[in-house]
């Protein structure tokens, strides 16, 4: 059993572990303040340059980007450098939340605003709080963490219902198809938490999407884009 001295020691080291986490989300909404209408895109980190998904995953961000949205990363390489590149070519924020991981992940060149995080949850939040939607580009186990997490959120009416876009009808087939044959069919989720995903196989239907929604909801709170 810990002695009285050890006791207070973990109540301490738990007190300063919270004013961390505080600090994590303070820095995040005085750096992010003001970056709306913003797009959040995630995918995979493993996502090489020469692969056209690549190309396409810049030509995204790019096209958004004209239309005034900030873009917002997990600011790591492959599929999120890819964005923040189109973003910076476009000459809007582009925005990457990087965390510490065992096995540095640094920071992609093509970012104008960055923060990192050591919390994986304060930079959940980071990620969602700013969206007007979310792109996710084909990617692991991360990728679908964050999938789930925002259709979740969605689902419990934590955030409002923003178009959740997924790139690649390919790779998303088997991820759906299994969604409406055993979870939508077990009653373990309902029609209208699947009418919340749009499949989009070209850069121009994703900005599209993104665009109609924009403009048809007149999100309250965001600003307008530019004409």
């Amino acid at each position: 059993m810990p002695n009285e001295y050890e006791i207070n020691e973990l109540a301490k080291e738990e007190s300063w572990r919270m004013f961390r986490i505080i600090g994590e989300l303070v820095e995040g909404f005085d750096t992010l303040t003001g970056i709306e209408p913003a797009v959040t895109i995630y995918g995979s980190s493993r996502l090489k340059a020469d692969d056209k998904l690549y190309a396409q995953t810049e030509e995204i961000a790019y096209q958004l980007g004209q239309l005034g949205f900030s873009i917002v990363t997990g600011g790591g390489p492959g599929a999120m450098e890819a964005a923040n590149k189109g973003a910076k070519r476009a000459g809007v924020e582009s925005v990457g939340l990087n965390i510490e991981l065992p096995q540095e992940q640094a920071v992609n060149a093509y970012t104008t605003k960055s923060i990192i995080f050591h919390h994986f949850f304060a930079r959940k939040v980071m990620l969602v709080k700013y969206a007007t939607a979310f792109v996710i580009i084909p990617g692991g186990l991360g990728t679908l963490d964050e999938l789930t997490e925002v259709l979740t959120m969605m689902q419990t009416h934590k955030i409002k219902p923003f178009p959740v876009i997924l790139f690649n009808s390919r790779y998303w087939k088997g991820f759906l198809d299994w969604l409406k044959s055993s979870v939508l069919n077990k009653g373990c989720v309902s029609e209208e938490d699947l009418d919340l995903l749009i499949v989009c196989d070209r850069p121009e239907e994703v900005v599209e999407a993104v665009q109609g929604w924009y403009t048809t909801h007149k999100l309250v709170g965001r600003k307008a884009l530019p004409k």
